[in-house]
């Protein structure tokens, strides 16, 4: 089940009964601020990480721009992109910084077929770049324009830069008061090399090592149970690793059959 976004500073709101009688079927407001909320379980997962990889990318993600005071990219409900400054963030350091304004996040899916990918704003449209550079997010469907190559960049390790359809890049003109994000560049340099925030559970690696933990997290009671017996630490260990690397029964088996030989020698 998808969670819904939370934020640095949130209120965690925990979920309440309904009373006894209240059996209508209808939502009251009350179950719908329940359902909106922030989950308490697996807060780990909702940490912002950076994407490392074009195969990283996905889910929820921020675009961190090159620019001092850092900002990243974002669109307002009528489709303009702006640079907006990122105020969740450990002492201005870029590959810290989270999300405080739903406007800052953007839904990455790779466009099928393509090795694209396309950008969901807030709002339910997709961001996009015209032939002249001025980038938008007004569209609810999926164009040419809306697709974007992101190309590992060549000045900084751990950043990316945005290719449109016209094979330009999306950059920040940071010289003027208020930045402003353009997607006219001729080349990948210092000021496309954008930094990818990601949600930690989306992250590939992030989530195999939690199913890798998850294989691994068995009590020695519960091992002792079925094997029938006290175990040895090093049976212990053998029994957990092999969890984890999935030849759990054949290593259960052989502990069971050394048990046996020991209970007869």
């Amino acid at each position: 089940m998808v969670k819904a976004l939370s934020f640095k500073g949130d209120k965690k709101v925990k979920k309440r009964k309904r009373p006894a009688g209240d059996d209508d079927g209808a939502p009251t407001s009350r179950d719908l601020a329940v359902v909106s909320a922030p989950v308490e379980e697996d807060v780990q997962e909702d940490n912002w990480v950076s994407a490392e990889a074009i195969t990283d990318i996905a889910g929820p993600v921020i675009f961190v721009l090159p620019t001092a005071p850092t900002a990243c990219i974002a669109c307002d409900a009528h489709g303009k992109v702006f640079a907006s400054r990122i105020e969740n963030m450990v002492e201005g350091e870029a590959g810290t910084a989270e999300p405080h304004d739903v406007r800052q996040v953007w839904v990455a899916n790779r466009v099928a077929g393509t090795d694209g990918f396309s950008f969901k704003g807030h709002h339910g449209k997709y961001l996009g770049c015209d032939k002249y550079g001025i980038p938008s997010a007004t569209r609810e469907a999926i164009s040419p324009e809306e697709s974007f190559i992101c190309v590992p960049s060549t000045d900084e390790p751990g950043t990316f830069s945005l290719q449109t359809v016209h094979n330009k890049f999306i950059t920040v003109d940071d010289d003027k008061a208020t930045p402003e994000v353009r997607g006219d560049a001729e080349g990948d340099g210092v000021n496309t090399s954008l930094r990818i925030r990601m949600q930690a559970r989306f992250k590939p690696r992030l989530k195999a090592d939690k199913a890798e933990k998850a294989l691994a997290k068995i009590s020695r009671k519960q091992l002792e149970d079925e094997v029938g017996r006290r175990l040895e630490d090093d049976e212990v260990k053998k029994l957990k690793k092999a969890r984890r690397e999935g030849n759990y029964h054949e290593a259960m088996l052989d502990v069971k059959v050394k048990g046996k030989h020991d209970k007869f020698a």
